[in-house]
């Protein structure tokens, strides 16, 4: 099975080797998700930057085919399940599919793999959404509104949240103790707080030595280096 054929999205962007992973993303926390995880397991990949600007980019119909919810990243796997060629979208799937391929950063089975799982889904409904909200009404154009409370919602769930991680990672390298995808999952956000988002004080950041602690291990890691370049031109 060809990915030409299968999927659309290859016509606008045409992979340079059709016969590795297809990344569709920028340098965004969801993108670099992906292209530290790629990066962190060795797999060889074709990484294509998809402006979230452009509605050239992110809403042609061709993108809309392998993500029909128009957000980076997605991916194209054409050695997926059984040999044939698989798309995915959303961030949390992408890793968890990438950790079951590769048999690296999630247990799998037992109770560490619900466990990493748990916190991986933290991060998807609380971290991602919470953090962007504060990345909104701090930095971008919510900044302009007058009404406080919007801000101050955000920002107390964001020092709340801080608090959750910081206790756990009490004690701890790592939020499972060892280095998985639930890291891949939070990391990011946490380095947009401080380089995108300028708000480390106001979510609470500064505030908590263990987080502090923890993004400095993540950002000396070579492969997470390397990813957050993936997508930023």
């Amino acid at each position: 099975m060809s990915i030409h054929s299968d999927f659309p999205i290859t016509h606008r962007w045409p992979p340079l080797r059709p016969d590795v992973i297809q990344l569709y993303t920028l340098n965004t926390p969801n993108g670099i998700k992906a292209s530290v995880m790629l990066e962190e397991c060795g797999l060889d990949y074709d990484a294509h930057r998809i402006s979230i600007t452009d509605p050239e980019d992110q809403f042609t119909p061709e993108f809309l085919s392998l993500n029909p919810n128009n957000k980076i990243p997605a991916m194209i796997d054409p050695n997926g399940p059984d040999g044939a060629p698989i798309g995915l979208f959303e961030t949390g799937a992408m890793l968890i599919y990438l950790a079951d391929k590769t048999g690296k950063f999630l247990p799998r089975e037992g109770a560490a793999r619900y466990h990493t799982l748990q916190w991986l889904m933290w991060q998807m409904g609380g971290v991602g959404p919470m953090f962007g909200q504060v990345g909104f009404f701090h930095r971008y154009k919510g900044k302009e509104i007058e009404d406080p409370r919007p801000r101050t919602r955000y920002y107390n769930e964001a020092r709340r949240l801080m608090g959750v991680l910081d206790r756990q990672l009490q004690g701890r390298d790592w939020i499972m103790g060892d280095y998985s995808i639930a890291d891949m999952a939070v990391a990011p956000w946490l380095r947009t707080v401080r380089v995108n988002y300028e708000a480390e004080d106001e979510t609470g950041m500064s505030g908590y030595a263990n987080v502090l602690a923890y993004l400095e291990r993540f950002l000396a890691r070579p492969a997470v280096q390397r990813g957050i370049l993936v997508g930023a031109a």
